[in-house]
């Protein structure tokens, strides 16, 4: 596992395009290195004899699929900040 000085928070957050100040980087580099340090005392417990799903349900929880009425297009344009045409209108995100 990595050691807490090998994530570079500043670094991190210049990939994510996310502007922190020194002081911003310094207090989320000592919070990580807060969560790595319990992370790595969480792996040295014992967990030998535990099983793995011991809490997981042992039935289907998901519902029923059943057919219902929904929106119709018109419904759905209603709240639309733009729209043409029977469509959403969006700003482009690609390039």
């Amino acid at each position: 596992m990595a050691g807490p000085s090998d994530l570079d928070v500043a670094y991190v957050a210049r990939l994510a395009r996310i502007n922190l100040t020194n002081d911003e980087a310094k207090i989320f580099q000592k919070q990580l290195d807060n969560v790595l340090n319990y992370v790595e005392k969480l792996r040295q417990v014992d967990v030998t004899g535990v099983d793995a799903t011991v809490n997981a349900p042992l039935f289907n929880v998901f519902r029923e699929d059943a057919p219902c009425d929904w929106f119709t297009a018109e419904q759905a344009l209603t709240n639309a900040p733009r729209q043409a045409n029977g469509l959403f209108i969006v700003p482009k995100v690609v390039e």
